[in-house]
């Protein structure tokens, strides 16, 4: 008998309980997954995060999600239109949160109206190519895989049907993350419990779209139309766009990302193909786990934090002065001639103790 689904519809819980980190390896509770209790994630695109629960609770669960191929037309800056492969019609794809020791059923689906064979690629998995082997699909075809989250950190996800059609795949839009928490929660450079308020997703995605002889960005009736111009483009290794969460904008103005003074926040940022380097400009941060690893001290205080291509850091800052901070690439041609950029919109009351205009700008004497 399949055991109870609950629906996880709560918010953050943010009381944690004490727990010791470490950095080795250690065998996971046997437990028969048949007999775990199920939970149901709503999944919600980028940059927010589905509803969790910071320490684990009652614990482990299966814990189920549905990803949805959408093959669909993406205006990604005001000049360029792309045929975006997507999990669930965002890039990047909605993050996956889980607990170590969890087991993750992924229900994957791909409806008859696509055009192209997906799987997913999750670096957080074990064996069978991350479950790229077992989930691949035609137009039409769906599969379920279950597997067991065994060391806590962020990763990402993404479609790997083999050869060129991978890289294809990716910079088409088709990555996400997966944030696999301690059970007792996150702990600081000193061991000691810590909770955040808020929690934001932030993915570099790089384009490599074609031009026609005029300079203008190509238009295609079906994405495998565009694959051989791509791959022209995609051979320079010098994308077309650099954007943060799929398109141009996608994290600035009316879509910053919001926070108050004193909130401490947790970014999760990811790049699947090429290599970033996150900044907030006018603050730091606080606690970085390099590699995405959970088990190993965070570091602390680094203004820039760095992500390989194909993986995902955890990073985390208090606010401490209200304001608008950027958050960028800090290589600055891609901030600023691309748009790897975003803004964090940061609401409460100035502190003077902490930064002062002593005198505006004037004419010099």
């Amino acid at each position: 008998m399949k055991p109870p689904i609950a629906i996880r519809l709560l918010p953050i819980t943010l009381l944690l309980a004490a727990c010791t980190p470490s950095s080795v390896f250690t065998p996971l509770a046997d437990v028969d997954a048949e007999k775990l209790p199920h939970v149901q994630e709503a999944l919600v695109a980028p940059p927010l995060l589905p509803a969790y629960d910071q320490v684990e609770k009652g614990g482990p669960h299966v814990v189920e999600v549905e990803l949805v191929v959408q093959e669909k037309k993406v205006k990604i800056s005001p000049r360029a239109t792309l045929w975006a492969l997507t999990f669930n019609g965002s890039v990047p794809a909605p993050l996956i949160v889980a607990h170590q020791g969890d087991y993750v059923q992924l229900h994957l689906v791909n409806p008859a109206t696509n055009t192209l064979t997906h799987n997913i690629d999750l670096h957080a998995a074990t064996g069978a190519m991350g479950g790229g082997d077992l989930t691949e699909v035609a137009p039409g075809q769906e599969a379920t895989i279950r597997f067991r989250v065994i060391k806590p950190g962020v990763f990402v996800y993404h479609c790997a049907p083999g050869g060129v059609m991978t890289p294809l795949h990716i910079a088409s839009g088709m990555n996400g993350a997966i944030m696999v928490l301690p059970p007792n929660g996150l702990t600081d450079e000193n061991g000691h419990p810590l909770k955040y308020d808020r929690a934001y997703y932030v993915a570099e995605q790089d384009y490599y779209l074609p031009k026609d002889e005029a300079g203008n960005f190509k238009e295609y009736e079906k994405p495998s139309a565009a694959f051989a111009d791509m791959l022209a483009v995609m051979r320079t290794l010098t994308p077309s766009h650099l954007v943060f969460n799929g398109v141009e904008g996608a994290l600035q103005n009316d879509h910053a990302m919001a926070a108050n003074v004193g909130e401490k926040v947790l970014f999760i940022t990811a790049s699947c193909n090429i290599d970033a380097r996150f900044h907030l400009i006018g603050g730091h941060a606080d606690l970085v786990w390099q590699g995405g690893s959970f088990n190993d001290k965070p570091l602390t205080n680094q203004e820039t934090w760095f992500v390989p291509g194909g993986s995902a850091v955890a990073a985390l800052y208090q606010f401490r002065e209200p304001g608008n901070y950027a958050f960028v690439d800090h290589n600055l041609i891609k901030a600023e001639l691309f748009d790897a950029k975003g803004t964090v919109k940061v609401s409460g009351n100035w502190n003077n103790k902490l930064m002062e205009q002593v005198a505006k700008p004037h004419a010099s004497n």
